[in-house]
């Protein structure tokens, strides 16, 4: 890039020529051209005029809902008539509207004719340069909605499609097929066990990280009872900060990668035993110790009680924590993934995640989609209770999210884990849902509004022997493996996290008035 008004330009950074399909051809020969050309679109294409693309996303939901990619055409999953962008149009310009579209690639046109593809990677390269010799001239959404800030191999939320994944695997799929130890194993080494043996051997090498050391269980009855009220999350802040100092972790930039795989493997394991600690200490009963041969989900529950729990709620459990272990770069992980790019160790990271999980626009509250069911009482009530709540102005809880434009799959399936376990609560739940949905949707013409994860987690931990008080502390118990593993792929490739703001004070320099 000689020339700096050229490296300014699409033109300068697209790829040329673009890796083109036809409409006709089938999607596993698209996606084989993409693999070979190891690009994340392939622009479609008749003649030299682009009618559509074809992209990573559309691929996943295409495996997503079980469709033989061979005998699928490029015009069935391809996205129609995409914006395209010129090849003299400003980097800057162009990487607003990717961000602000949410798009990940544009094909280059001129005039009709179809020059090359620029993708959001590309124009990156250019913004981390960009602000310092024409300072702001780029400029984000509110919030960074929309805004790719980092690459990333331990997930993905496709809002649009209502999927997301860990790595390669669909989450859901992982919630039906495999235990919360695999799918662990998975976002910390890359790669699901490879048989029983290479499991059992994860799980042993957990089990005694399990234990909470004396210098921090000697702390935890002050913690639990410092306050007027029991804040679940303001208590495992204070004890995920005191075991972390107990640890000795050190600065993430200091160390080797499996030092810092083994502060992360300490803190997840020993997280749901500072829980349950705490709640039982809340509630003037001595901490149970972790059960030596239990897995996971089953050994929360049973350290809540002292009984080991009936397999069918361990199961619930796990699937629930498995279905929420990592959402995308939601602002509990950001807030992660920002703390440890300065080089500061796990536990600060871990904590400031927990603080901006506290926050009520994030962390959510499955307790209160619960009280929801029991103000509304009976069925035949629920259309007229929504209706009064929203003309009320009233939030309605459990339903909605940011990210997805349809159903939301962590609810869809806990929808039937909830219809396994039965219970009054689930066959309320049940009756009612379709019920708010309709009336959402007379009353909110416009706003497709389904059903969140809040809707039935609660009412699943409910029936499992949960209390109101711990749903949001197993949420973050499940999240903190999410946590760690953005933790050690920011520590992995890392670079400082330093945005800047546009000043929009008073301008520049004035006199500073003297003291009367």
């Amino acid at each position: 890039m000689t020339d700096d008004r050229a490296a300014s330009t699409v033109g300068a950074l697209m790829t040329s020529p673009a890796i083109t399909a036809s409409p006709d051809e089938t999607v596993a020969r698209a996606a084989a051209r993409m693999r070979e050309h190891q690009v994340g679109a392939v622009v479609v294409a008749e003649g030299d005029h682009p009618v559509g693309i074809l992209t990573e996303r559309d691929l996943i939901r295409l495996t997503a809902e079980g469709i033989d990619a061979g005998g699928a055409t490029v015009a069935e999953w391809m996205t129609e008539d995409p914006d395209t962008v010129g090849p003299d149009e400003p980097v800057s310009r162009a990487f607003h509207t990717l961000s602000e579209r949410g798009y990940r690639h544009f094909p280059v046109v001129e005039g009709d004719r179809l020059v090359g593809v620029v993708s959001i990677r590309d124009l990156l390269r250019v913004a981390q340069i960009e602000p310092v010799t024409s300072p702001g001239s780029l400029e984000a959404p509110k919030g960074l909605a929309g805004v790719i800030v980092a690459e990333s191999e331990v997930g993905d939320v496709r809002g649009d499609e209502g999927f997301y994944h860990y790595r390669q695997y669909s989450a859901i799929e992982l919630a039906e097929k495999r235990t919360l130890e695999d799918v662990w194993h998975l976002l910390f080494f890359g790669e699901l066990p490879k048989d029983h043996a290479e499991r059992d051997a994860f799980v042993q090498r957990l089990q005694p990280l399990r234990a909470v050391p004396e210098d921090v269980l000697s702390e935890l009855p002050d913690i639990a009872r410092g306050g007027k009220e029991f804040v679940p999350l303001d208590a495992l802040r204070s004890a995920v900060s005191l075991a972390s100092q107990s640890f000795g972790f050190r600065s993430s930039i200091d160390l080797e990668v499996d030092e810092l795989r083994e502060d992360a493997l300490r803190i997840c394991s020993v997280t749901p035993t500072l829980i349950m600690a705490l709640w039982r200490l809340r509630q003037d009963q001595e901490p149970v110790p972790p059960h030596p041969e239990l897995p996971y989900a089953a050994n929360y529950l049973y350290m809540r009680t002292g009984r080991v729990p009936e397999p069918e709620h361990a199961r619930a459990i796990e699937q629930y924590l498995i279905s929420t272990i990592d959402h995308g770069f939601n602002a509990s992980t950001f807030a992660a993934r920002v703390i440890t790019s300065t080089g500061a160790d796990l536990g600060s990271a871990i904590v400031g995640a927990i603080g901006a999980l506290s926050g009520p626009l994030h962390g959510g509250a499955p307790s209160r989609a619960l009280e929801m069911l029991d103000q509304i009482g009976d069925p035949d009530n629920a259309e007229a209770w929504v209706r009064d709540a929203v003309e009320g102005g009233k939030r309605i809880m459990g339903f909605g999210h940011r990210v997805y434009k349809t159903e939301d799959p962590r609810s869809r399936m806990l929808k039937e884990v909830a219809r396994r376990l039965g219970g009054g609560k689930a066959e309320f739940a049940l009756r009612i849902e379709q019920t708010i949905v309709d009336v959402l949707a007379d009353v909110k013409p416009g706003r497709d509004l389904y059903a969140n994860v809040e809707f039935y987690a609660g009412v699943v931990m409910d029936r499992c022997g949960l209390p109101e008080e711990l749903f949001t502390p197993t949420f973050t118990s499940s999240r903190m493996i999410g946590w760690c593993a953005n933790v050690l792929e920011q520590a992995a490739d890392n670079r400082l996290i330093r945005p800047k703001a546009r000043y929009v004070g008073p301008p520049p320099p004035q006199p500073v008035p003297d003291l009367d």
